[in-house]
């Protein structure tokens, strides 16, 4: 079904596999397109420029206030504002509305593109208006992937779409390609999520392509339609990928034709023999319909083999549950769902960049056609990606067969795929046709006894399971013929009509709209010689998610406030991290005052007897070169969302550094760097020598990060010394961390 080569193979025009190198590796489509857009001569660092950018209304403040700070004129290339992560405006009062409002204002000031709430999300209106054969994109949302269109695209955290706005380039190690060769044909019933997670699956744990590229090749790819690659294409964020990209041909051409844009099209073809790093092979034909139970997408069955003996794998659920993610044992029943030996599920949903395609709802519809999810308990809802993605469903009569059957069908809205809507019921169990099911994730809060599981599957079996009343069921059971095609007609005039575009078409007289939640970013100071540094949170999880370091749901709808949404900074993980957090950062601005002759006596005591609290040697002449601070220690930090602020909040707090065994991605990394913070590597046998509430010093930390060096001494107050890592840490991120933060880098340089 899925197999892994790790190593080198040659593939003929992306079609015959050969075993062992020739050293073409520039023959591959991803290094054709990088080459493109790199300005760097140095082989092993790349330099990118990117051809477009996008964020929604979560990422989209920030960015424009710090791009703000650092001298933005105007937006220098397309940048798509768009509006459909805090599109309900239900959390908060007037504060998303005040946001969106903010940023209809910036892109009338700086020359972008705004895209209303429900219209589109994010993902779907890029493919629809801003891919292009052969085009770089970098958006603020880690599941921007338009590989299927043949356009290369990054998700990163908001300080990296600044630097592009300010001409700058987005820095990384060259990467390995990884050739995800396809053949065969999927059967009747089978749908791209199923083969999302099959490969997930297999590739996530060994972190096969973790910060590579995943290029889709093989003689698999004729046979699937565009939707159906973009299905695929968008999940291999889940796999920790940097980029995809996939071969392009008559489909992705008549694609573009229906889009209005045909001169975005050009054939993408791998050379002649073209050099791979490794190789994922993947037999369409042998692929069935998947479920990734909680609470991840590589936790993944076929949906047959949980639906033949449902208890065991909802038993080791709920004691993973208990185990990893801390809930109290009986907080999760899901074993309660098995009814005669069959799983009844309580919610479904079909949504967002991965699920609400036109095709997937038209073969949605078809299977739930003259049946009805019933009156009881199951509840099911469909989220069609577009305004013109929905009028084309309305039009062949996919909408009018859903809602007959008992679904309840919603405007573009990415809400369910990061807990901002279809919160289930307490011990409620969901399957969806999302992007993620991370604990929480949903909504849940277990810390308030609210708890609820969610399940991935294809669009496909989430309609047969619907149709069964909400008995899991594989839709290959119910799937027998063709699937139908649908006769969509792409209608642009519904953007036109509502969308506002002012790329190219600046107008810096215009002044922006602030709403009172919208608030500047705290002054930061920059890197000091040395460095007290308390423990605030330390997570032993295998891996430690975005949405477990600044909860998603309702927290994003203050995202445009750096002290509110600090307040809710690992609230789900470590209750205790802000308190712990805010205490010495307290001390932190008490000694800043001190330097600045502005502390009085009390203050200045009270300051050294908390200093010497954390390190008995402290004294005045330490105090004035060392910063109080904290830190999170993190196994494996940083899955899953771009998002910034997982990062941002812990530095609002005092944060001076993440210790890590390593780091779940390339994206929170960067974040973690361009928030002025330490990205430290500790060896496993170092991590448990210190603990929450232990106390590090590091001294000439300063020293050692200007100097280039990859290692720090550092030395646990009351225990050993142990050594901190700074491997692969490039003179530009340096930079950045020195001076404090990103926005006093750019501050530094306009002096």
């Amino acid at each position: 079904m899925v197999e892994l080569f790790d190593k080198k193979v040659v593939i003929s025009k992306g079609l015959e596999i050969k075993e062992g190198a020739n050293g073409n590796r520039k023959g591959t489509l991803a290094a054709g397109i990088l080459d493109a857009h790199n300005t760097s001569d140095d082989p092993k660092l790349m330099k990118i420029k990117f051809d477009a950018l996008a964020s929604h209304d979560i990422t989209y403040v920030g960015i424009i206030q710090t791009a703000r700070a650092s001298g933005l004129e105007k937006f220098p290339i397309p940048y798509v504002l768009t509006n459909c992560h805090n599109s309900l405006c239900a959390v908060g009062g007037t504060i998303n509305e005040d946001d969106h409002r903010f940023g209809l204002s910036a892109a009338e000031k700086y020359g972008g593109i705004f895209v209303p709430a429900h219209q589109a999300v994010i993902h779907q209106f890029n493919r629809e208006i801003l891919a292009g054969c052969g085009k770089m994109i970098l958006g603020s949302d880690s599941h921007t992937r338009y590989g299927g269109l043949g356009t290369m695209a990054m998700g990163e955290g908001g300080p990296e779409l600044v630097k592009q706005l300010l001409g700058r380039t987005y820095d990384v190690a060259t990467p390995d390609v990884i050739a995800v060769y396809l053949e065969g044909a999927p059967k009747p019933g089978v749908g791209p999520m199923d083969v999302a997670l099959a490969i997930i699956g297999k590739v996530f744990a060994p972190d096969f392509v973790k910060n590579k590229v995943m290029e889709f090749v093989g003689p698999g790819v004729a046979g699937l339609s565009v939707d159906y690659r973009n299905g695929i294409d968008v999940m291999t964020t889940e796999t920790t990928c940097l980029s995809s990209i996939w071969s392009t041909d008559e489909k992705v051409k008549d694609w573009y034709e229906l889009h209005g844009r045909p001169e975005e099209y050009k054939e993408l073809t791998p050379a002649e023999d073209a050099e791979y790093d490794g190789l994922i092979k993947v037999d369409l034909s042998q692929i069935e319909p998947m479920i990734a139970l909680p609470f991840h997408p590589s936790n993944v069955f076929t949906v047959r083999e949980v639906a033949a003996d449902p208890k065991p794998f909802l038993e080791a659920v709920e004691k993973y549950s208990v185990e990893n993610l801390g809930y109290p044992k009986g907080a999760l029943d899901l074993q309660s769902k098995v009814i005669d030996g069959k799983l009844q599920v309580d919610q479904a949903s079909i949504v967002g960049c991965s699920g609400g395609t036109y095709e997937n709802l038209i073969v949605a519809a078809d299977i739930m056609k003259d049946k009805f999810i019933g009156s009881g308990s199951f509840t099911m809802s469909a989220y069609p990606s577009s305004q013109p993605v929905y009028a084309g469903l309305i039009e062949d009569g996919a909408i009018g067969e859903l809602m007959k059957s008992g679904v309840v069908v919603r405007s573009a809205f990415c809400g369910p795929c990061f807990g901002a809507g279809d919160t289930p019921r307490n011990n409620g169990f969901s399957i969806r046709h999302a992007t993620r099911n991370f604990p929480n994730r949903d909504g849940s809060k277990p810390g308030d006894g609210q708890s609820s599981a969610v399940a991935l599957m294809d669009a496909r079996s989430i309609a047969a399971t619907a149709a069964n009343g909400g008995v899991l069921t594989s839709a290959t059971d119910v799937v027998t013929g063709a699937e139908p095609k649908g006769n969509y007609k792409y209608d642009g005039s519904i953007y036109d009509n509502r969308c506002y575009n002012g790329w190219g078409k600046a107008k810096p007289e215009t002044e922006l709209i602030y709403g009172p939640n919208i608030k500047d970013w705290p002054q930061m100071i920059g890197l000091t010689d040395n460095l007290l540094l308390n423990v605030a949170s330390y997570i032993t999880d295998p891996v430690t998610t975005t949405d477990e370091l600044i909860p998603s749901g309702e927290t994003s709808s203050y995202r445009s406030n750096p002290l509110r949404l600090a307040e809710f900074a690992l609230g789900r993980k470590d209750p205790e991290y802000v308190g712990r957090a805010k205490e010495i950062h307290a001390m932190e601005k008490r000694r800043v005052k001190w330097l600045a002759g502005e502390a009085g006596k009390d203050e200045v005591a009270a300051l050294m007897t908390y200093a010497k609290e954390l390190y008995p040697a402290a004294d005045e002449a330490l105090l004035k070169s060392c910063s109080l601070g904290s830190l999170v220690y993190a196994v494996k930090p940083g899955d899953g969302s771009a998002r910034e602020q997982a990062a941002s909040v812990q530095k609002v707090l005092g944060g001076w550094a993440n210790i890590a065994q390593d780091y779940a991605t390339k994206r929170y990394r960067s974040n973690v760097i361009n928030w002025g913070m330490l990205p430290f590597i500790v060896d496993e046998a170092d991590a448990p020598k210190f603990t929450v509430n232990s106390t590090i010093l590091v001294k000439d930390v300063r020293e050692a990060v200007v100097s280039g060096a990859e290692e720090v001494k550092a030395q646990i107050v009351g225990g050993e010394e142990i050594t901190l890592k700074l491997p692969n840490f490039t003179e530009g991120e340096r930079k950045i961390v020195t001076e404090g933060c990103l926005i006093n880098y750019y501050a530094s340089e306009n002096k």
